[in-house]
């Protein structure tokens, strides 16, 4: 059993760990216990697989860029895990311990993030995150549309921000003791 006491707000973010990564599992579980040995409540958790619609769809602001045709296919190429992840800061926590987007630069900047050590190129960087509040708010509902957000944070965050909360081992969740 976790005995986790948050004294401010939890804040939930979007993390996945895309498909060249899944593709290796002692990759993905390294990037797994990166969340959990850094204090990230995994709220829910869920393995998927794009079709190329998804992918276009996720990532429509980017169509016409250069990287954008490469982007797609990578995310619909196989599985991928999406997590919810809340903790104070989630969003800022998440990205630093990803690291930089460029990997390259990761290597450089950033060696212990998860893209320093586990990223092979900009495309296959690892990992994603919500870059603010507002995309994890559309983000986490493109992966998880039934799951509401201003629910959570209304009638969950603050009974998961008082605990006391264990870890599911079968469905790599946090959840309340006793649910």
């Amino acid at each position: 059993m976790a005995t986790f006491r948050w004294t401010r707000s939890l804040q939930l973010t979007l993390a996945v760990i895309k498909p060249d990564a899944v593709a290796h599992p002692v990759i993905s579980e390294a990037v797994h216990e990166k969340i959990l040995n850094n204090n990230f409540l995994i709220v829910k958790s869920k393995e998927l697989q794009w079709r190329v619609k998804d992918s276009q769809n996720f990532y429509s602001e980017h169509t016409g860029r250069f990287f954008y045709q490469r982007l797609v296919e990578f995310m619909s190429s196989g599985p991928m895990r999406a997590y919810i992840l809340a903790h104070e800061d989630a969003i800022q926590l998440w990205r630093k311990l990803m690291g930089p987007t460029k990997v390259f630069r990761a290597r450089i900047v950033a060696q212990d993030t998860i893209r320093g050590n586990l990223g092979l190129t900009d495309t296959r960087n690892t990992t994603h995150g919500s870059d603010s509040v507002e995309s994890a708010c559309r983000e986490i509902s493109f992966f998880f549309p039934e799951f509401s957000v201003s629910s959570w944070y209304k009638e969950q965050e603050p009974i998961y921000r008082a605990g006391p909360l264990c870890y599911d081992l079968e469905r790599l969740e946090h959840r309340l003791v006793g649910k």
